[in-house]
């Protein structure tokens, strides 16, 4: 294995973190904020994909104007769905089969309704002028666009980490966490905080769909695909864990780039071996703080 293969590898497992990261990370902070298994998420993703297709290739419009209403519409459709549905279901881990069930319904609704508005068909996206081609770095040809959601990851990354860490509605989003009712007896408007977490979590997997969709064909069961490998990720970072779930998505895109590389056949199950191992011995997650068992 020389170097310019290895980078190359690199690079594209970096870029499938990436955008597994965007989806895990709304995932992991509505489980955290909301104590809610949202296995609807990657229907998220997917109204992503299909509103970036709608605007970019059906309606001709710019692509960076597709990718913001991409992720304002999955934002909208997120609160919709917390605000008729979730909500009833927050601060109900216990109950993690129904809440499954309910969710599941949800992704069978999101379904059949983007097979009503634009069809069964497999539909493709363009890459954004200026990144169709490679970018020359010494011997190495790297897809420019893959750089590119690698630099926007890291942007978004870094803007929700400082947002959930130094301002105010980070400190309010993760105080409801913690204590809800607290929160509103000093007059925090708690269901609107939580519709705006949900608002966020949603655009940033819708935000990852469009951003996927030059990459990838863009078909109903797109949330489906995506949510399974979010959940390896949430599961192997902690769930909850926002810098668990980056080296979680870390993990698993490179496992998944090198083993495409190596062993294609098989590669759809190292992910899943890697989990299975982590389950075995820290359950909890990799990155989670041990719990002090009592004796």
């Amino acid at each position: 294995m020389d170097l310019p293969f290895f980078i190359t590898q690199f690079i594209s497992g970096l870029t499938m973190a990436t955008l597994l990261f965007l989806v895990a990370s709304g995932l992991t902070l509505i489980f955290g904020v909301g104590q809610v298994f949202n296995f609807a998420h990657g229907s998220f993703y997917m109204i992503g994909a299909y509103l970036g297709y709608q605007v970019v290739s059906v309606w001709g419009v710019n692509f960076w104007f597709g990718l913001l209403l991409a992720a304002l519409g999955a934002g909208i459709c997120g609160m919709l769905a917390e605000s008729l549905f979730l909500r009833r279901i927050y601060g109900r881990s216990s109950e993690g089969g129904f809440q499954i069930l309910l969710t599941y319904c949800l992704i069978l609704i999101i379904d059949d309704l983007v097979k009503l508005v634009w069809g069964a068909e497999y539909k493709s996206l363009p890459r954004p002028d200026g990144f169709v081609g490679p970018a020359i770095i010494g011997d190495l040809y790297i897809p420019s666009y893959n750089l590119l959601i690698i630099a926007i990851g890291l942007v978004l990354v870094v803007g929700a980490w400082w947002i959930l860490k130094y301002t105010r509605p980070g400190r309010i989003a993760r105080a409801s966490a913690v204590d809800r009712e607290m929160l509103g007896v000093l007059g925090v408007n708690v269901p609107l905080t939580m519709t705006m977490v949900f608002g966020i979590a949603t655009a940033l997997g819708g935000m990852a769909g469009a951003l996927a969709a030059p990459l990838r064909t863009v078909t109903p069961g797109a949330g489906i695909e995506v949510i399974i490998d979010s959940l390896i990720v949430v599961v192997l970072g902690g769930m909850g864990n926002f810098w668990g779930a980056w080296l979680g998505a870390l993990l698993i895109g490179e496992v998944n780039a090198f083993a495409v590389a190596f062993v294609p056949k098989w590669a759809s199950l190292f992910s899943f071996l890697v989990m299975v191992i982590v389950l075995i011995f820290k359950p909890e997650g990799l990155f989670a703080p041990r719990k002090i068992r009592k004796v």
